[in-house]
């Protein structure tokens, strides 16, 4: 074997092992990519239409060139097929269907055939190490990764990774922070995605999570399992909250978070700029832990509303500003934190609110049941709130109030219930005025008031109730301009009715149009029992 040959080979064996280790990919895929550009460069020298194959020896690198001939009894096409008698002619043996290797003799490159292959090597190589750094990455998505500033672009900005390169946008950034090229930073991988252009690693500086991990890196608690994030909010660079809880009763989840004399909290707090971090004990109980996320304010009172997911938090006068928040930073990292929409009142305020709520009840007993102004603040401050309750409380409730007896209550529920009487007939009248149907207001739960609500929002018939959501009966919100949850109004709104109540009467609607059938409600205990028992007696 002459040695310039020798020396070709052992360089081809080089080059490929180089190739490898530079882009962390496999030899057998730079090979592979050596071996279809030489098949390529081959077809451009003997004849496209030829059906040829390099094959390179990863251990000597010697190359082998191939022509392949389908054995066949007639030849249509000389570059691709043999007959079968030129076929047994070279082996014996050779069938119609089998393949006839043909080694064809080595070629010197030209200019452009080099070119040609040195661009689908680079072309393969450059597929593979994308390939490589997806598969890498994909499964990194949730971890923390410290690289160096490439560039900066448009205000992203480009980071090696060392074996990739991830971008940390603009909006993912904290404000006023700004990089150089050369300078280290770490980030939080949210997202991989593979694009045409390779895959494309997302980085953040403003994701909670890159908060949380940072948290697991410091506290070695966190990082074990036993201290748990239950819940992250994030103003980025200016202010954060962390609910924490601890699975063991014996360590205290804040202070472990905190660290001694701070130091644990405070190396976050420095990676994150100088981010201020609440950090509050979590609690399965709602109420406790709005109070909680409202820190570092008081809270005298929390009145929660599960069914619109909304509280109301009442403080003192003094402590409004601090509950609040700059720009409404408290209130808003504590909603985020929590979940729920919270509207906050001083004490003041809920105050003038009761005393308004009681005057207005005041007035509505006064007007509606034609009694005097002692005898309707007698029934409100008792926490009657409309006349249905006075018409239907029982009779000895009503008589057991201080300065009532028997025969005052009695005359109060029978007021009640002329004036209900009467009102319900104005509403009966004001409905087939709207055009609402009579079966509408056989529906259980329609009352003469719910069927002109109905009417007023378009929904006259059976069908109409039927075909309704839930949602489009008691409302719903939606995210607002500003990341704001708005509230839609429900055509029942004034009802106050709960979700369940309002499925309830369109579940009725629908059973009542045949669109479903009526589930079978369960006998009580011991009905069939008794009425086995009857029969035998």
């Amino acid at each position: 074997m002459p040695t310039g040959v020798a020396a070709n080979r052992l360089e081809l064996l080089q080059i490929a092992d180089a190739v490898a280790r530079d882009k962390s990919i496999d030899k057998a895929v730079v090979l592979a990519a050596m071996e279809e550009a030489m098949q390529r460069a081959a077809k451009a020298r003997y004849g496209s239409e030829n059906e040829i194959k390099v094959e390179i020896d990863p251990k000597t690198g010697e190359t082998h060139v191939s022509r392949y001939l389908h054995v066949v009894e007639l030849v249509e096409n000389d570059k691709t097929e043999i007959s079968l008698e030129d076929a047994r002619a070279r082996n014996p043996a050779a069938q119609v269907g089998d393949i006839i290797a043909e080694t064809l003799p080595p070629f010197d490159f030209s200019r452009i055939s080099s070119q040609a292959a040195k661009q689908v090597i680079v072309q393969k190589v450059r597929d593979a190490e994308r390939e490589r750094q997806y598969e890498e990455y994909k499964d990194r998505i949730g971890e923390i990764v410290h690289g160096i500033v490439k560039r900066a672009e448009f205000g992203s900005v480009v980071v090696d990774l060392g074996r990739a390169e991830g971008v940390v946008r603009r909006d993912e950034m904290i404000p006023r922070e700004n990089f150089r090229t050369g300078d280290r930073i770490r980030a939080y991988i949210y997202d991989v995605r593979r694009e045409t252009r390779g895959p494309q690693i997302f980085l953040s500086r403003s994701h909670p999570q890159f908060m949380v991990r940072l948290f697991a890196q410091e506290v070695p608690e966190i990082y074990d399992g036993i201290i748990e994030i239950r819940a992250v909010a994030r103003d980025p660079g200016s202010r954060a909250k962390i609910a924490v809880i601890s699975k063991d009763s014996s360590i205290d989840p804040v202070g472990a978070c905190v660290g001694m004399r701070g130091v644990r909290v405070q190396a976050v707090v420095q990676e994150l700029q100088g981010e201020r971090i609440d950090i509050i004990p979590w609690s399965p109980d709602p109420a406790t832990f709005i109070v909680n996320a409202l820190a570092p304010a008081e809270v005298t009172k929390v009145v929660l509303d599960e069914d619109t997911h909304r509280v109301e938090v009442v403080v003192p006068d003094e402590q409004l500003s601090l509950a609040i928040g700059r720009r409404g930073q408290n209130v808003r990292l504590a909603s985020q934190l929590t979940g729920w929409q919270i509207d906050i009142l001083t004490e003041q305020e809920e105050s003038e609110r009761r005393q308004k709520e009681f005057a207005e009840r005041t007035k509505l007993f006064m007007e509606s049941l034609d009694v005097d102004e002692t005898v309707a603040q007698l029934l409100a401050s008792e926490g009657f709130a409309t006349i249905e309750d006075v018409a239907f409380v029982p009779l000895n409730e009503l008589s057991a109030i201080e300065g009532f007896d028997e025969d005052t209550a009695q005359e109060l529920q029978t007021r009640a219930t002329e004036f209900i009487e009467a009102r319900n007939r104005q509403y009966d009248e004001k409905r087939r005025e709207l055009g609402v149907t009579d079966d509408v207001l056989e529906i259980e739960g329609v009352s003469p008031a719910v069927a002109v609500a109905l009417g007023e929002a378009g929904i006259k018939t059976l069908e109409d109730l039927a075909g309704c959501a839930t949602d489009d009966l008691i409302g719903y919100y939606e995210q607002g301009k500003d990341k704001e949850r708005v509230r839609v109004p429900g055509a029942l709104d004034a009802f106050n009715l709960s979700a369940e109540e309002a499925n309830a009467i369109i579940m009725k609607a629908r059973v009542k149009m045949g669109w479903i059938e009526e589930e079978p409600q369960e006998p009580e205990a011991g009905g069939e029992a008794e009425d086995t028992e009857e029969s035998a007696g």
